[in-house]
């Protein structure tokens, strides 16, 4: 008993219907794969479900872009998106172009070509961009001068405080060594008083504030520096 006929029309029950999808699907991707490998054939087989899942099989070692270029080239159609990046192409490609051609021109290159109205307008454009390098110019030297003379203030403030401390410090050493002077010519002083006036069966002392705290009844020896001996004994005598 033979199969019998399936009528070509959809299949209204989804159950069956996605049943029918998976294994007609996985049939037609394999006779895909047998016609690339047995007939040596580039084959691109895309696939969209009535869910919108995509299912698509590409004979190595192609690929699916590789394949739909080939497409296009071989029926000359393009799609609105590959149209629009051409177009964008060609005009980044012309824009490059003049851009190129306007340096060479700047930089004084390929000048045969130009015009006389558009050489004298180059000049114009080029004596605006010296002035602007100029004016650009004469701002960092300006910021440089104030930042230096900021600078030099700054160094010279310190320089003065230095100065001054270097002073105060020479004040000082001064004041303390005219100090030590006057100490030493004032103990020299007391000491000469004190050799003219020697005491007896005493310690002679050692400065005048030493002298002064002695009892004034106690006996001392006056010697000038010029003696006179019987004087001197009769002064003896009568401290006995």
């Amino acid at each position: 008993m033979g199969r019998s006929k399936i009528e070509m029309k959809l299949i209204e029950d989804k159950a069956c219907r996605r049943v029918t999808f998976s294994k007609r699907r996985a049939g037609l991707l394999k006779k895909a794969h047998e016609v690339s490998v047995l007939c040596d054939a580039d084959i691109g087989l895309i696939i969209f479900s009535s869910t919108g899942e995509l299912f698509d099989y590409c004979s190595q070692p192609q690929s699916m872009e590789q394949i739909i270029e080939r497409y296009q080239l071989a029926k000359g159609t393009q799609t609105p998106e590959q149209s629009d990046l051409q177009s964008m192409s060609e005009k980044l490609r012309k824009e490059n172009h003049r851009l190129e051609l306007r340096l060479n021109h700047l930089n004084g290159s390929e000048l045969n070509s130009i015009k006389y109205e558009d050489l004298e307008e180059l000049e114009q454009q080029l004596q605006c961009s010296i002035n602007k390098v100029r004016a650009r110019k004469e701002q960092l030297l300006k910021l440089e001068m104030d930042y230096l003379a900021r600078n030099v203030k700054k160094m010279e403030v310190e320089n003065n405080q230095l100065c001054r401390c270097i002073e105060e410090q020479q004040a000082s050493s001064g004041q303390q060594e005219v100090t030590m002077e006057a100490n030493v010519l004032l103990e020299e002083k007391q000491r000469q008083v004190l050799n003219q006036f020697p005491f007896l069966g005493e310690e002679q002392p050692i400065s005048l504030l030493q002298l002064v705290g002695l009892s004034p009844y106690r006996p001392c020896l006056v010697q000038p520096m010029q003696t006179d001996l019987p004087e001197a004994n009769f002064h003896q005598q009568q401290i006995g």
